[in-house]
């Protein structure tokens, strides 16, 4: 059996739709497509189902995947391994949200750097818009917030970020830390908001986990880039929402004080994604490798 039309095949099944697959492998939709039905015509049974949009593996096309791509895969990574040792540099194409990339992921991978990999680094606050890419071919490894479905990744919990309600000084004078929580709540929506964006997906997730509710008020300040909001917020602009790794050095100085401890703080998840199949590319396993090391101290 012709192994391009497996590789094929392995893609098409992985993308779920022969357009998506056709980009990852720098072919035409065309070509894709007779590569497939040359395929099932040498094995005499159909492996996918035509939808509307994609395409959905039959019983054999999911037994053929199964029992193929681990061969492929490895097949991959002897070519890829000698291509490593003959190539001095190799460039990682990766994608992130802007401040995690910039304090935690980049910082961890420069001893990679040192020995060699270049990077190339996409900054995007959309999770769904880093997937996208991950997904055309455009970047090899992404750091997200949302969990992504489907075969074509492989998604890896890095670390949890742990989310907190910080202010100026002068406003946690307003609160009064032995009323309850229900009330600190009504106090705390009379106090102007610093935002990333106007639907307040911070405070949103926060006032939903501590308050069991949905705040009642707008932002007064909307800045796409939680530094800048951080720093409004330590300027005395509004209340605000940080992931504590960003704001723990401003706390720890007194610009900023956190005006709630919850029993329970609100976590979010970020996920180191790869396309399923490709940590057999030795420079990509070794970044994703490095940055799930230097996340145990995060």
């Amino acid at each position: 059996m012709d192994l391009t039309l497996l590789r094929t095949f392995v893609m098409v099944h992985r993308a779920g739709s022969f357009t998506r697959a056709a980009a990852l492998l720098g072919l035409s939709q065309p070509a894709v497509t007779s590569q497939i039905r040359t395929l099932e015509r040498q094995l005499g049974r159909p492996l996918f189902l035509r939808q509307a949009r994609g395409v959905t593996p039959t019983t054999i096309g999911d037994e053929l995947a199964h029992r193929a791509a681990p061969h492929l895969d490895a097949l991959v990574e002897i070519a890829e391994t000698g291509l490593d040792e003959q190539n001095g540099v190799r460039t990682l194409h990766a994608a992130g949200p802007p401040e995690f990339t910039s304090a935690r992921v980049l910082p961890a991978l420069t001893p990679l750097v040192t020995q060699g990999l270049a990077v190339r680094f996409t900054l995007l606050g959309n999770a769904e818009e880093i997937l996208d890419g991950l997904a055309a071919g455009h970047h090899d490894l992404a750091v997200a917030t949302a969990l992504p479905r489907g075969a074509l990744f492989t998604a890896t919990p890095l670390c949890d970020e742990e989310h907190v309600l910080v202010a100026a000084p002068r406003w946690a004078g307003l609160l009064a830390p032995e009323k309850p929580l229900r009330e600190r709540a009504t106090a705390l929506e009379r106090l102007p908001v610093v935002e990333v964006h106007e639907s307040l997906p911070f405070v949103s997730r926060y006032w939903a986990a501590v308050f069991e509710t949905k705040p009642a008020g707008t932002a007064t300040v909307i800045a796409p880039d939680l530094r800048a909001v951080l720093e409004s917020a330590a300027a005395g602009a509004g209340i605000a929402v940080l992931p504590r790794y960003l704001c723990e050095p401003d706390l720890a100085r007194g610009r900023l004080v956190a005006l709630l401890d919850p029993p329970v703080p609100p976590l979010r998840t970020y996920f180191l994604v790869v396309r399923t199949g490709t940590l057999a590319l030795p420079h990509l396993a070794r970044a994703h490798a490095r940055l799930l090391r230097a996340a145990e101290a995060w």
